[in-house]
């Protein structure tokens, strides 16, 4: 059984090749690893598959065999439904660390299925959060799109409007509040174009393209170091291809008649 084994936000590669890795398999593990108890899960994929997932105490020394990388980062050198699956992996980890206890009256809690937990003293139950959020392209005509630099970025690229989503809102709400907070501008035919699961810790990303109805920007300077309209042929240095950022960015470039 493929074993995906996180220290942190570190996941264990198998070395394949030049820049090539792979999820090792339960047998391969370094004896050190596959000896000790653990806090293990078995995770069940979208696709009807059965992972283990693991976390360890440090990291494993780095050789000709094995490497440990961040999850975003391991985009670059696994296939993407390993990508796929570390994502969800780390997502159980997550839950599972901050739900030892329960939220109401403190009791520890017990696992009673692969993703429940419930308290034996007041029988809450705690299932693993997501987290929802929008993120939206603002095109301005036929060859203009709207890129911000938010300063929560890794990075000095530009991406796209994002936020997350408040009780009582509509996705649709969303996209138009985050937009006139962030920004100041006002948007037309809000269009749902994809969502992307966001491992990062725990979240779902729903994108979404707009047009642009009026206003001049004003960014909410807390969230937004830099923001404007670029043409299409005048980019900024744009998002991985790991985000759905980039994919709504990419669309919209191949959309020019």
């Amino acid at each position: 059984m493929q074993t995906y084994v996180f220290y942190n936000d570190r996941l264990l590669l198998r070395k394949a090749g030049e820049h090539r890795c792979r999820i090792p398999d339960e047998s391969e593990l370094p004896k050190d690893l596959a000896d000790r108890p653990l806090p293990s899960h078995e995770v069940l994929l979208p696709n009807g598959n059965t992972i283990r997932t693991l976390a360890i105490d440090h990291e494993v020394n780095e050789g000709a065999d094995w490497q440990m990388t961040g999850l975003r980062a391991s985009f670059d050198y696994l296939p993407i439904s390993e990508y796929k699956a570390a994502g969800k992996a780390f997502q159980i980890l997550w839950w599972d660390r901050h739900s030892r206890f329960c939220p109401v009256c403190g009791t520890p809690t017990e696992q009673r299925a692969p993703i429940m937990k419930k308290c034996p003293a007041c029988g809450y139950e705690i299932y693993p959060p997501i987290s929802t959020a929008i993120i939206v392209l603002i095109r301005r005509g036929r060859d203009e799109v709207l890129l911000v630099h938010a300063r929560n970025f890794r990075g000095t690229f530009y991406g796209l409007v994002a936020g997350f989503l408040e009780p009582g809102e509509t996705l649709e709400q969303c996209v138009r509040r985050e937009v006139h907070e962030e920004t100041g501008l006002q948007i037309d035919n809000i269009t749902y174009f994809d969502s992307q699961s966001w491992p990062y810790p725990s979240g779902l990303m729903v994108g979404f393209t707009a047009d642009y109805a009026s206003g001049t920007i004003k960014l909410q300077d807390d969230e937004l170091s830099a923001g404007a309209f670029y043409h299409r042929d005048h980019l900024p240095e744009l998002p991985q291809k790991l985000s759905i950022a980039r994919r709504l960015i990419d669309h919209w470039l191949k959309e020019r008649p």
